[in-house]
């Protein structure tokens, strides 16, 4: 049967988002129900709220999550009810040029449900952010977007997997390759900058340069990794990065921003034949305009890194496993932990740069039952105090 949940969508262009019941069809063929029990808030999602993805409206938003898979429909194999999974939003096809090259982490034909979670007031059809949306106590999915990992991992931490860390580490050691030695700079210190600084001190990088206009920011870097820290509010971190390298510039640098005046600061920061990695992601009318000449004269290589150039299967569980030996600590990516219906406010907390990640307490039963006490703050929704 069909079960109605309390999830949260944006109803139109920066509307302020609600908690609304959804319908949640069983599962298809190939398709998976989930029960959410953690989900971050990251960038993306607010993008969605303000148009910024597309204007299929109304998005059904959150995708960084854990949780439990409850059923799961005809065909599928991989996962089964009760599995513990992050969840995904590139589930690979196996079978598209990329996937028969070997390189699935490119995969041109990724998986969605086929069936669309509705309003439950009007049958309106959701749009779920990234495929998943997350901010609900259940998800429909394809089952491919379930990547099991180890069922000790607090579901606060393990869900940030799904996107921005992901992102970030992978940019700095499947793009980047960042190894041992390498000198790495990385502009813009949120949740994907640090995540990338973050798997450059453990791919074993010895100087790693935060770029940032926010103190704040910068001094969280160091606690992530930064040997070095730059302000470019008031520094250039052109000049910076390369004083800071025996004036060469580093050997790989990330733009985890996405703007043209950040990706010319990556590309002239960079030593000859190093690597530029942009992970940041720009917006449709962002144009950049660099001299051929010194495209072609610095060498290296400039590359994208699409969700960090992620293989889940492989990926999220090796991650869990270094979070769970110390020495990868998702932990310090959580600022706060939140109800379904204060999502509007930690949008407003993301605009102001005082948090790195909110976190979404969807089944507070089920994240407790993990074992972790993290010592941040949980806020109780209006819904909540009054049931």
């Amino acid at each position: 049967m069909p079960s109605t949940v309390k999830g949260v969508i944006a109803r139109s262009k920066g509307a302020d988002v609600e908690v609304v019941d959804v319908v949640v069809p069983d599962p298809g063929p190939g398709e998976a129900v989930v029960k959410i029990e953690a989900c971050g808030v990251c960038h993306t999602d607010l993008h969605y709220r303000e148009g910024g993805i597309n204007d299929d409206f109304p998005f059904l938003l959150g995708h960084e999550a854990a949780g439990t898979v409850e059923a799961v429909g005809e065909g599928v194999t991989d996962v089964e009810p009760g599995d513990y999974v992050v969840l995904n939003w590139r589930a690979v096809c196996g079978h598209c040029r990329a996937c028969a090259k070997g390189k699935p982490w490119y995969c041109f034909n990724t998986h969605n449900a086929s069936q669309r979670m509705t309003l439950a007031e009007d049958g309106t059809e959701l749009t779920p952010a990234l495929g998943i949306g997350a901010f609900i106590e259940k998800t429909l999915v394809h089952a491919g977007q379930c990547t099991k990992v180890d069922r000790e991992a607090p579901a606060v931490a393990a869900g940030l997997l799904g996107c921005g860390v992901m992102a970030g580490f992978g940019a700095a050691v499947n793009t980047g390759n960042v190894t041992r030695g390498d000198s790495v700079a990385v502009i813009g210190c949120g949740g994907v900058g640090d995540a990338a600084i973050a798997g450059a001190r453990l791919a074993g990088a010895t100087t790693i340069i935060a770029v940032d206009i926010d103190d704040r920011k910068l001094e969280a870097a160091r606690g992530f990794g930064a040997t070095h820290t730059v302000n470019s509010s008031g520094t250039d971190p052109v000049t910076a990065i390369q004083e800071l390298t025996g004036g060469v510039g580093a050997d790989v640098v990330v733009d985890a921003v996405g703007r043209p005046e950040t990706y010319k600061q990556a590309f002239y920061a960079r030593d000859l034949a190093g690597t530029v990695v942009l992970v940041g992601v720009p917006t449709p009318e962002m144009e950049i305009t660099l001299p051929l000449l010194d495209v072609f004269g610095r060498g290296g290589a400039l590359k994208s890194s699409w969700y960090g150039d992620a293989l889940p299967s492989r990926d999220f569980p090796m991650l869990i496993d270094l979070y769970r030996q110390g020495r990868f600590n998702l932990d310090d990516f959580v600022s706060e932990t939140i109800g379904l219906g204060d999502v509007e406010a930690a949008f407003e907390k993301m605009h102001a740069g005082d948090v790195l990640r909110s976190v979404v307490i969807v089944d507070e039963t089920a994240a407790a039952a993990r074992g972790r006490q993290t010592g941040t703050t949980t806020t109780t929704t209006t819904e909540e105090a009054s049931a």
